[in-house]
């Protein structure tokens, strides 16, 4: 049975290549379980895993929810809006009153930075990040890397684009963490102010034109504008940054060219992408979300599995 080195998922950057692979690898496996009339395996029977959603989450929730079900896991849902965070409790007293109800594993999701890497203080038992704030979303990465191995067979060598709010972004990230590891070469666009300062140093390129990126680009993965993170101004109008950095079908059928069209939703049509796009050959956004499924068994199977599953 394959494992990996990680203890806990909680970025991309801190991982190994080989455990990237190996998740990816693995997430084919159960791929082919999901398309199986019977979808269900016991590889986690047995074991409990809470999830802690201190975010509101819709597709990622569903989800790892659905994950663990798959895999015949006991699942917990935990949801901070009707807590005693709401009380004032603190994340530390919160997790350590789930950990001594014998939870196996805990996924979480939370606004602040970091707190993944601060739960795995408090408990003993492996911890996968489904968002921490603007820093990583490792699982919507991998699956994201997963999507583009299963079109093109290869990740390495690839031109991947990703255009969007780059700066208030976690799937960003940890997609340039991901990438650069399994030896794509990257390249972003955004307005000026919507990059973080010093991110060419992830070895990543810049381009402020989408022109330029579609020409380049076998793949673009088109970020959502995240208005509810980024405040008022950073851009002038929806209908300005459609014309200067949206995926239109104008704009693509001007390029003459086949690219892979891809978007982590929740999607704003007809701002960062046009529905022509979204619901075109070119996108594979929908066997992204079938692939997060299943990359979400690899995670959880391989950090917790002591079942066979075929």
């Amino acid at each position: 049975m394959k494992r990996i080195e990680a203890k806990h998922l909680l970025g991309l950057e801190n991982i190994s290549t080989q455990d990237i692979e190996t998740i990816i690898d693995v997430g084919f496996t159960f791929r082919e379980v999901l398309e199986r009339p019977v979808k269900k395996v016991p590889a986690l029977n047995g074991k409990n895993i809470v999830n802690l959603f201190f975010e509101n989450s819709t597709r990622t929730k569903i989800s790892f929810e659905l994950a663990e079900k798959r895999l015949s896991a006991d699942v917990t849902n935990f949801s901070a809006s009707s807590s005693s965070v709401k009380k004032g409790e603190s994340l530390r007293d919160t997790i350590q009153n789930i950990h001594v109800m014998k939870m196996d594993c805990v996924v979480m999701r939370h606004p602040i930075p970091g707190s993944c890497l601060q739960l795995s203080n408090y408990v003993d038992v492996p911890i996968v990040n489904a968002g921490d704030g603007t820093h990583e979303h490792p699982t919507q990465a991998l699956l994201d890397m997963m999507s583009i191995k299963e079109k093109f067979g290869k990740i390495k060598g690839l031109n991947i684009g990703i255009v969007g709010d780059i700066l208030h972004s976690r799937v960003a990230l940890s997609n340039i963490f991901g990438l650069i590891k399994l030896g794509a070469n990257v390249k972003l666009c955004a307005p000026p102010h919507l990059l973080q300062r010093h991110i060419e140093d992830y070895g990543v390129s810049i381009t402020y034109d989408v022109d330029e990126l579609i020409d380049w680009a076998d793949a673009v993965n088109v970020l959502r504008i995240q208005r509810e993170r980024m405040g008022v101004g950073l851009i002038p109008s929806i209908r300005e940054y459609r014309k200067f950095f949206g995926i239109t079908s104008e704009r693509l059928s001007r390029h003459k060219k086949e690219i892979v069209i891809m978007h982590p939703g929740p999607i704003n049509r007809g701002v960062e992408i046009d529905s022509q796009v979204a619901d075109g050959d070119q996108a594979i956004i929908l066997d992204q979300v079938l692939n997060g499924v299943a990359v979400r068994m690899s995670v959880l199977y391989l950090l917790l599995g002591s079942n066979d599953f075929d």
